[in-house]
């Protein structure tokens, strides 16, 4: 089951996480409508990308997702307590391994889109909100249940952020936690790198 929740993250994260410099200053609910809209017209029209070519995949990402997520944080809170245990020259080389390991992980998954529908919710949070959740819902189709997905995103100087996506209750960052912990306990935070950069490696080939 956590497989499954973790697999629909990353395919689904990949449509919603796409956040266009233009659009800094829009109320996160409307950035994420308009991105929808725009992602999803590009992959039912880019040839490239629907025959799964890996250069336009990841240069979509590199130019629309990159500058808008908040890796630091993600990394951070990902790690936990364990965060304070890791010298600054290793904190900087995991957040790079893991900003790594979520490009490569939505470079394959934006290669599977199939047609889902997007629904995004109006905001309730105040206009003058420093964080905020994005709630929306994913119409599988054929019968299948709505998946709802909700974005943790914060307001800085550069605009909205996302921080986390969290998907039928199950938080990404929450995901990685158990396992960058568990790695952690057995074989320190270098074995955590390590681990990283293995998996890094082998998606590259993918």
């Amino acid at each position: 089951m956590k497989a499954l929740i973790q697999k629909i993250i990353l395919l689904l994260a990949s449509f919603l996480l796409i956040l266009p410099l233009s659009a800094k200053e829009m109320a996160p609910d409307q950035l994420v409508k308009s991105t929808v809209d725009e992602v999803i017209t590009i992959l039912k029209q880019d040839d490239g990308i629907k025959k799964g070519n890996k250069d336009r995949v990841l240069d979509l990402i590199e130019t629309k997702i990159l500058p808008h997520f908040n890796f630091t944080r993600m990394t951070r809170l990902a790690m936990g307590k364990n965060w304070s245990k890791a010298e600054p020259q290793q904190q900087k080389v995991l957040v790079s391994e893991f900003q790594t390991l979520l490009v490569r992980t939505y470079s394959n998954a934006l290669t599977n889109y199939r047609d889902e529908v997007i629904e995004v919710a109006p905001l309730t949070s105040q206009p003058d909100a420093k964080s905020t959740t994005v709630k929306t819902r994913v119409i599988q189709g054929r019968g299948r249940e709505p998946v709802p997905i909700e974005y943790s995103m914060e307001k800085t100087d550069k605009g909205w952020k996302v921080y986390d996506v969290i998907v039928a209750g199950v938080s990404l960052v929450t995901n990685y936690r158990s396992s960058f912990n568990s790695e952690i306990r057995k074989t320190g935070v270098d074995g955590l790198i390590a681990t990283l950069t293995k998996k890094n490696k082998s998606l590259e080939g993918q």
